[in-house]
């Protein structure tokens, strides 16, 4: 019951912490849509498994310096996603038939490669929890792995249909929560390349 009951407040709080992917879902979602945002909440299961992998092998070896550059890199990703919506997505109806699969997805698993915290979280917290959790049964630990990407998915595709139900709202409020939604990604990728500029000592 203990894994359970961590698998379910890790996977809420991870799928509504804010962070790159969760500004992701809302932009794509008052952008282009529902589909548009369930296909980038989907993205951890796509994409968590080399993290999961590599957290487990790597990360814990590698020197802060590294992940300081990760976070870099991800933080330039994150804020060109922003810049790219406010030059595009001045008018949603008009957007629309412009979303695909393939940019949805690529997008949305290069921001969670490229952002730090999940490897942190795996090679800090995942990874512990489901080697007890399998030392005490593998049944324990495959119910952790799946309740907790349940809950992660599922809080971000309950984001995404909030957030594509204002596309029902007129224009000039679609276009206000386009724009905010482009600046909360803009912020999120300026707060990452702050977190690494602390981290390299700049501040």
């Amino acid at each position: 019951m203990t894994f359970l009951a961590l698998a379910f407040s890790l996977g809420l709080s991870a799928g509504l912490a804010p962070g790159p992917l969760f500004a992701l879902v809302i932009q794509r979602s008052l952008q282009f849509g529902l589909k548009s945002g369930i296909r980038v909440a989907l993205a951890p299961l796509l994409s968590d498994l080399p993290i999961v992998v590599i957290s487990l092998w790597l990360v814990g070896r590698l020197p802060q310096r590294a992940l300081d550059a990760m976070l870099v890199i991800g933080g330039l990703f994150v804020i060109w996603l922003g810049v790219d919506s406010l030059r595009h997505g001045v008018n949603a109806a008009e957007t629309e038939a412009h979303a695909s699969v393939s940019k949805d997805l690529w997008q949305a698993v290069l921001a969670n490669v490229l952002n730090p915290h999940p490897y942190l979280f795996w090679a800090l917290v995942g990874a512990p929890i489901v080697i007890r959790a399998w030392r005490v049964s593998p049944a324990h630990a495959a119910i952790f792995i799946i309740v907790f990407y349940t809950l992660l998915v599922g809080s971000k595709i309950a984001l995404a249909f909030f957030f594509s139900r204002a596309r029902g709202l007129p224009e000039r409020h679609q276009r206000w929560l386009i724009h905010a939604s482009s600046w909360l990604l803009l912020g999120v990728g300026a707060y990452m390349l702050y977190s690494a500029a602390i981290n390299f000592g700049l501040f």
